[in-house]
């Protein structure tokens, strides 16, 4: 874990009801806003409908792979990529706005994008952080070799309109009052399929306190390995966290597999990395119906669950009811460094969790560990 929507470079939009055409210039020159009524839509004004300018060109630096490759994937079309990320408090965080410069400065230097491809990025913000990351994401993608784009998303706008939803949860994942993840907005990939625009149909959800090793475009390949049924990609928790959080189900349940190290045990999630098939959340009724007070209610009261760690909490509990919600990533794409739980309690059993084989495709320096340098 760590820490929608107007665009800078586009938008495309819809009011709640009446036609409107908005046209701004934003404080780097370059944002439009364009919002265009349709089909009774209930979004609010932070999830209106982006009604797109197209996105911002390559700059035609050579690109690895050569022309033929190039002109092949031209050919045979382009995909967009929809990235997300939070970005808030960075004005009171200098760490914060180094790990994301650290962060979007690998995820652009190994990412190679075949030619008809676009980035979308998503940067959920607010006030000055808005500014800030504006600037890093200007700075960072001058002389970008492929076609992208900035939303941004008001973190505001989006809690109020996620409240709702996610309210009934918050006291079962959340620290308590007042503390980072009792804000509704880190709930937000729980019901992203509810808030983005339904013509985004997958989007990927990443923390800040990340390291890329490998091509993004590769990970968004991830969502064709999907099983059927499946809503959701995301790799297990590499701490022994749920061990102790399902400590009483465990108690009670000797022979279960919750809460056991992989592979043949269930140790739960890190959201670190998240890959939301959003169209397949619209119409999963399984998982709509496991939004549900009552239902979220039942499960907690089931396996004695009181969590602090926001979507990842939901997203474990539900996994190990109905696991076939879910694609496991490898450990790979989300090799988490964090080693807490090794000086508090389980030593014993540690390294059977912590355990990843295989080259590091994206390293999550979780609980603020370092990451290894190049």
């Amino acid at each position: 874990m760590a820490a929608m929507g107007r665009g800078w470079g586009w938008g495309r939009g819809w009011a709640r009801s009446q036609p409107c055409a908005l046209a701004l210039a934003a404080a780097l020159a370059v944002c439009a806003f364009y919002y265009l009524c349709g089909g009774g839509e209930t979004f609010s004004s932070a999830t209106r409908r982006l009604r797109a300018t197209p996105p911002a060109p390559a700059h035609h630096h050579p690109q690895r792979g050569g022309g033929e490759a190039a002109a092949a994937a031209e050919a045979e079309g382009g995909r967009d990529l929809h990235l997300l990320m939070m970005f808030t408090k960075a004005e009171r965080s200098p760490a914060l706005r180094a790990k994301a410069q650290a962060a979007l400065r690998s995820l652009l230097r190994h990412g190679r994008l075949s030619g008809g491809d676009a980035l979308h990025l998503h940067l959920v913000t607010e006030g000055a952080s808005r500014d800030i990351g504006l600037g890093l994401l200007r700075d960072l993608l001058r002389g970008a070799a492929f076609r992208h784009q900035v939303i941004v998303h008001d973190v505001n706008e989006l809690t109020e309109e996620l409240f709702p939803i996610v309210e009934a949860m918050q006291k079962h994942f959340s620290a308590g009052s007042g503390t980072y993840y009792s804000d509704s907005i880190f709930f937000l990939s729980v019901a992203m399929h509810r808030i983005m625009p339904r013509e985004i149909t997958q989007i990927i959800q990443v923390d800040l306190d990340l390291k890329y090793k490998t091509n993004i475009r590769d990970l968004f390949d991830e969502f064709d390995n999907f099983p059927e049924g499946a809503v959701i990609g995301i790799a297990r928790e590499m701490q022994p966290v749920y061990r102790h959080t399902f400590w009483q189900y465990r108690r009670e349940n000797p022979q279960t597999k919750v809460g056991e190290p992989p592979p043949d045990g269930l140790p739960g999630f890190n959201s670190g990395v998240l890959l939301l098939n959003l169209e397949a959340m619209r119409q999963s009724k399984l998982y709509n119906q496991l939004l549900e007070p009552t239902v979220v209610q039942k499960l907690t009261e089931k396996y004695h669950f009181k969590g602090h760690l926001g979507d990842q909490d939901f997203f474990t509990m539900v996994g190990m009811e109905h696991p076939e919600l879910f694609h496991v990533l490898d450990c790979t794409w989300n090799r988490q460094l964090c080693t807490w739980w090794k000086d508090h309690g389980y030593s014993d059993v540690f390294n059977q969790y912590f355990q990843c084989e295989g080259e590091v495709k994206i390293y999550h320096g979780n609980c603020n560990t370092p990451i290894p340098e190049d």
